[in-house]
């Protein structure tokens, strides 16, 4: 079913009325078609123009849209012979990160990603993404496992953040992300991570500290949610649009700040209105990804990524991941 966004309505509605006439034209004699095509031309003029020039707000929303494409769908088109693997040989399994083993493009690779799942009753399965302490030290037992066989890893990112519950807490959900970025700093194997909807504070990075970071055009990047940054700066969450805008959180501003290597452009209209595209493209950069990798060794490859990361923090810039 499509869903549209606020923004979207003029879209919309000439989007209905382009369905309409053509009903009409399948039921009557009427000829039409130079109508349709009409609309249909306004109508892809707007979509672009609309595209074009997205706030950070409604970027915001674009990226949580229900009908995005999450890491099943990229695991099913762009990995042959998917094997789940699962549990963090401590406590459980977490629904909420998801891994396993695959080729990508003929190659050999280590999977894992935040899954929010797809309607009411898989959303709430996956508990829309966020992750418990068992999550983050499953993605960390997977990590060593690939390098201790020499296994490339690739990272697919979408969560609002990692989960806040008494529960998580209790069970060291802190420890557990700090585990997890520990373990993707020590790899000796390529780490390729891809921001595929939100990339929330703590939660996010935990799976995201590569040797290249990707962020699909429209995706978010933050340390917090604009809601919860507008609760805390403005006691209140109708804020959030100003807060959107003050975060930097948009694939642009990272990659401006050198937060982020590579801006993947999704179709017109979004990742949601043509989800094989986004995936695709993102394949893409991906495997460009890892034929810029191609002549590094493990140390180099460690150290790198260390770099990387360690010259956030330099010259004045504030990593917001």
């Amino acid at each position: 079913m499509e869903a549209f966004l606020d923004f979207e309505k003029p879209i919309a509605e000439l989007e209905s009325k382009i369905r309409e006439l053509r009903h009409l034209a399948d039921t009557g004699d009427a000829d039409i078609g130079e109508e349709v095509a009409k609309l249909e031309a306004k109508a892809s003029a707007l979509l672009m123009d609309t595209y074009a020039n997205l706030t950070p707000w409604q970027k915001t929303q674009v990226a949580r849209h229900p009908n995005r494409p999450h890491f099943g769908d990229y695991v099913s088109r762009l990995i042959d012979g998917f094997t789940p693997l699962a549990g963090d040989r401590a406590y459980g399994d977490d629904p909420a990160i998801r891994g396993g083993l695959g080729r990508f493009r003929g190659r050999p690779v280590m999977v894992i990603g935040h899954e929010k799942g797809s309607g009411t009753e898989g959303r709430v399965q996956h508990n829309f993404g966020m992750a418990q302490p068992e999550g983050y030290r499953k993605a960390a037992r997977l990590m060593k496992l690939a390098d201790r066989f020499g296994i490339a890893i690739i990272t697919f990112v979408d969560t609002p953040g990692a989960y806040p519950g008494i529960g998580a807490e209790e069970r060291g959900q802190s420890e557990a992300i700090a585990r997890s970025i520990e373990a993707c700093l020590s790899l000796s194997v390529p780490l390729l991570s891809v921001v595929i909807g939100e990339g929330g504070s703590g939660g996010a990075i935990a799976l995201a500290t590569g040797n290249r970071v990707m962020m699909l055009e429209h995706a978010i990047y933050s340390v917090i949610s604009p809601e919860g940054c507008a609760s805390i700066l403005w006691r209140s969450a109708e804020h959030a649009r100003e807060a959107a805008e003050a975060l930097k959180l948009t694939a642009k501003d990272l990659m401006s700040f050198g937060i982020i290597d590579t801006v993947i452009d999704e179709p017109v209209g979004g990742a949601h209105r043509s989800p094989l595209g986004a995936i695709d493209a993102a394949g893409d950069a991906i495997e460009t990804a890892f034929m810029s990798l191609g002549n590094l060794d493990g140390g180099q490859l460690k150290s790198s990524r260390r770099e990387k990361f360690l010259e956030m923090g330099r010259n004045g810039l504030t990593y917001g991941g």
